[in-house]
């Protein structure tokens, strides 16, 4: 019974982290691009609007559940679990818990929180704009990463379970 719960959940955890990995990679890849080129007053509106309705959305569901989820599985495999499998789960839970969901803490959010609360039609929102998309966008290709990561991890490890 022990060894369908955690396939279960290393697979459920497998396509989490390849969704939460796909909404990240898509502001990479051309989210984050596109509200760069458009004007900085359209740029800074549209990303304080995405900001604002993340909250209640499935990707933050998926997002914020894959943390204790990762913890679980990490203290499973290093109790219950050996061979290369083991190793497979815990590093995929601690790439997803330092570089996917400790990384938006730290860095990610704080930088929205900042942004949200500026006036969109001052001067240093437009300067805070630019600094913003730069370091934003270097730390959700290391977020991409990182979720990417722990999906694979995750898929070889429940395929090695």
């Amino acid at each position: 019974m022990t060894i369908n719960w955690i396939l279960f959940v290393c697979g459920a955890s497998v396509i989490a982290c390849g969704l939460v990995s796909g909404v990240f990679l898509a502001f990479s890849d051309f989210v984050m691009k596109s509200l760069v080129t458009a004007s900085p007053m359209s740029g800074i509106e549209a990303m304080q609007i995405i900001n604002r309705k993340v909250y209640g959305s499935v990707f933050l569901t998926l997002f914020m559940g894959m943390a204790p989820v990762s913890l679980l599985m990490a203290g499973y495999a290093y109790f219950r679990v050996s061979g290369p499998a083991q190793a497979w789960i815990i590093i995929g839970a601690v790439l997803y818990l330092i570089g996917a969901f400790l990384v938006t803490m730290v860095f990610n959010v704080p930088m929205n929180q900042r942004l949200d609360a500026m006036d969109l039609s001052a001067p240093e929102t437009v300067a805070y704009w630019a600094k913003y998309a730069r370091h934003w966008t270097f730390w959700n290709h290391v977020r991409t990463l990182a979720s990417v990561g722990a999906t694979l991890c995750f898929l070889v490890g429940c395929v090695l379970l």
